[in-house]
């Protein structure tokens, strides 16, 4: 076996104080909201430079992997993702803290993170070759379906009624159309110059989850009130172990869901955490707990978005292709070091590359280990007043927002959606449906115009979208997935005109 031949490698001083260094500081990096897995690594690359490759590629796969799970701890304790594959996280996680048990909901995300992500790198290396013919077979039509499917699935979570998350995913997808066509290059609902780059992911991100959370503090502070009025409950590791184990079918769920959409070119964690949510929700014979606090829900998102790490560079280190967009900025990692994806990469390079495969694999229990160190210190950010977190929040996310792009229209954007979404969570409607559109829309409609293209060689747009066994399954999943989130609505309208009618009688 390869990755064992080339495992001593990886103990040297240096690349271990690459590997554990990458991970507390990619946890840090993650927890802070705005600073991405993508943007975190895409930082980091400069200073790879003077490294030798096995180095700098350990480093960029440990702050890769620990990011994903980093952002589970802003969205648990302060209602705001790290970063959109934590999207899932929140529903439950937040709930928990809420509940006094914030410590748990971390342990369980960090528990869930490493499993899952074990799995994902064990994948990697077991099925590289034959996971990325399987990856090939994805081309425009069915990635258009796959984004059509998220924005199905999101339409049933975190919104008060499946219509009105159905209208915000919509809305969501409208908004990604502003700016200039990514085929064309015309303009799209330019009204303002500054509008002419449209909406940045990461801008919308912070804008729609924690602007409102800003708002929503300094109404408490006006109150004299603070974050939590509770009691932060103690929870041992072993005990959330034993809850994590017990509750398998969300941990099986999230690791298939996730090491499936990670294969997936251009997929992403956010999918990925959403699909495992929505699954284990309809599966468990405790569904109506979801979004109250049920540890399943954590379980399931955060093991399926680290189960993404691993399958996510298998088509890219076999055929150039990244399965995830933090994915595509480790190729640009690979390619400053004269590493070309391909099989050369497994035979004149092996060494760079097994060892960098077997760092993912240690990556995950320093990051397990790690986590549920600092999850201990969940307590005090807890317990700051709502005045001085409502501060810190805010300059995190001008900090970030502006960050990426270096450009005040994005913050312009950030703080528009998220003064408007403030009041549309009044009305019923959810962030999260309204961002991941946002983010989705531009997958489908790009993978849609090269599907018309192609087509255009292949009988039709019809026959090109409608046909094909992976094509057919991904619309029946969207199909099923609309219509059991409408019949879960209506089912509870019925029960009580059903009990008055049985006491009548």
């Amino acid at each position: 076996m390869p990755f064992l031949d080339y495992l001593p490698e990886l103990f040297t001083w240096w690349n271990m104080t690459m590997l554990i260094g990458g991970t507390v500081g990619g946890l840090l990096l993650g927890a802070a909201p705005g600073l991405s897995p993508t943007m975190s690594v895409a930082l980091l690359i400069p200073f790879t430079f003077a490294m030798d490759p096995a180095a700098g590629l350990i480093l960029l796969g440990a702050v890769y992997t620990a990011t994903v799970a980093g952002g589970a701890v802003s969205a648990i304790l302060v209602n705001i993702p790290g970063a959109p594959a934590n999207i899932a996280t929140l529903f439950d996680g937040n709930a928990m803290a809420r509940q006094g048990r914030a410590t748990e909901a971390l342990h369980y995300c960090f528990i869930a993170s490493g499993i899952g992500g074990i799995f994902g790198v064990l994948l990697l290396m077991f099925f590289t070759p034959m996971l990325a013919e399987f990856a090939l077979r994805f081309g425009p039509s069915e990635l258009f379906w796959m984004a059509v499917l998220g924005i199905t699935v999101i339409g049933s979570l975190g919104a008060k009624s499946t219509l009105r998350g159905l209208f915000a995913g919509a809305f969501g997808v409208w908004l990604s159309t502003i700016g200039y066509d990514p085929v064309l290059g015309v303009p799209r609902f330019v009204l303002f110059p500054d509008m002419a780059g449209g909406i940045n992911i990461i801008a919308a991100l912070i804008g729609l989850f924690a602007i409102p959370e800003v708002l929503a503090l300094l109404s408490r502070a006006r109150a004299r009130d603070q974050i939590t009025t509770y009691e932060m409950s103690q929870h041992s590791v072993w005990t959330s172990l034993r809850g994590c184990v017990k509750r398998i079918r969300a941990l099986t769920i999230g690791t298939i869901v996730g090491s499936f959409v990670g294969l997936i070119p251009g997929a992403g964690g956010q999918i990925a955490g959403l699909v495992a949510y929505d699954q284990t929700r309809r599966f468990s014979p405790y569904r109506d707990r979801f979004g109250q606090g049920e540890p399943a829900g954590v379980i399931a998102a955060e093991s399926a978005n680290n189960a993404m790490v691993g399958p996510s560079l298998v088509p890219l280190l076999t055929l150039s292709i990244p399965g995830s967009p933090t994915a595509a900025v480790l190729l640009g990692g690979l390619l400053i070091h004269g590493l070309f994806p391909g099989p050369d990469l497994f035979t004149k390079h092996a060494e760079v590359t097994w060892v960098f495969i077997d760092s993912l694999l240690l990556a995950q229990v320093v990051m397990v280990i790690a986590g549920l160190y600092l999850s201990r210190f969940s307590y005090y950010i807890t317990r700051i007043p709502a005045e001085y977190m409502a501060a810190g929040v805010m300059v995190l996310a001008v900090f970030g927002t502006y960050s990426v792009q270096n450009s005040f229209p994005d913050v312009l954007w950030m703080m528009g959606l998220g003064v408007a979404m403030y009041f549309f969570d009044k009305a019923g409607f959810s962030a999260a449906p309204l961002v991941l559109g946002i983010i989705l829309g531009p997958i489908a409609e790009t993978n849609f115009v090269q599907g018309q293209m192609v087509s255009m060689s292949s009988g039709g747009t019809l026959p090109y979208f409608f046909t094909g066994t992976l094509n057919l399954i991904m619309i029946g999943l969207c199909v099923v997935s609309v219509a059991y989130s409408l019949f879960g609505e209506i089912k509870p309208k019925n029960q009580p005109q059903q009990e008055v009618m049985n006491e009548s009688q």
